[in-house]
């Protein structure tokens, strides 16, 4: 099957591959975008085919209004998605990414649809597992970025010296906040996929005990791996961790 060539403002595919035996979709943290995945088709096998997700609210979708709660963004993404599983797919999330792929995921369960070949979730806590207290969504905006710098190392130094850049980043990071602390699991079966899950040796603010709480939601193969580095230990292009991906795809 041929990847779609037409834009769709949902996601990207860098390097099309008509002989693609595998689609792999990837889904950004809180505040995330398509570049954190960007140049994964180097170092990914080459008959797997990259799929961006990239969600309204930033990037090239900026000027959109960002989804607040989980369940919308999870229909809409789903409808999005379908023309383009038409392969065998598998989704990997950072973060809430790891979330949203899980409940797209069991969307299409709902819907008798084909599911997912294997689900990668990346420091993320189980979707069982509470939300880490107190919610920061509704903190003035001095608090909020504190609690984010302190929890997750996150925002880069370069948009937290520009005002102009963190005014155009907040509104994104707040939306997907608050999704993530409004979230509502609910008792499923686990999925018939293989779930791998990765963390961070260093990321504080996910234990490994809420990683390992993965493996009740597959009845298939699961596995946990630890790599050095904190929250956002994958964006370093000198971690094992690429190759530990391309091992399993």
């Amino acid at each position: 099957m041929t990847a779609r060539l037409t834009f769709n403002p949902w996601m990207s595919c860098p390097k099309p591959n008509p002989q693609a035996r595998l689609r792999l979709f990837c889904f950004p943290c809180a505040g995330g975008t398509t570049s954190a995945y960007s140049k994964w088709s180097n170092y990914l096998p080459t008959d797997v085919e990259v799929y961006l997700i990239q969600l309204p609210g930033r990037g090239y979708r900026l000027e959109e209004p960002p989804f607040t709660r989980f369940k919308p963004l999870v229909q809409t993404l789903t409808s999005i998605l379908r023309p383009d599983l038409n392969i065998p797919f598998a989704f990997f999330g950072h973060s809430m990414g790891a979330t949203l792929s899980f409940e797209i995921a069991r969307q299409l369960r709902r819907e008798n649809k084909q599911g997912p070949v294997h689900l990668f979730a990346c420091c993320c806590p189980a979707p069982q597992k509470p939300i880490l207290r107190p919610f920061i969504h509704e903190m003035p905006e001095a608090q909020f970025v504190a609690e984010l710098r302190h929890r997750y190392n996150a925002i880069p130094q370069q948009i937290l010296q520009n005002d102009q850049l963190m005014q155009l980043f907040m509104p994104c990071l707040r939306a997907d906040f608050t999704m993530l602390e409004t979230y509502v699991y609910t008792t499923e079966k686990p999925l018939d996929c293989p779930i791998s899950v990765f963390g961070g040796l260093q990321d504080s603010a996910i234990s490994i005990d809420y990683l390992e709480a993965w493996r009740d939601q597959t009845c298939s193969s699961f596995k946990l791996q630890m790599f050095p580095g904190d929250h956002f230990f994958l964006h370093n292009p000198q971690s094992p961790f690429l190759q530990t991906l391309y091992q399993q795809t």
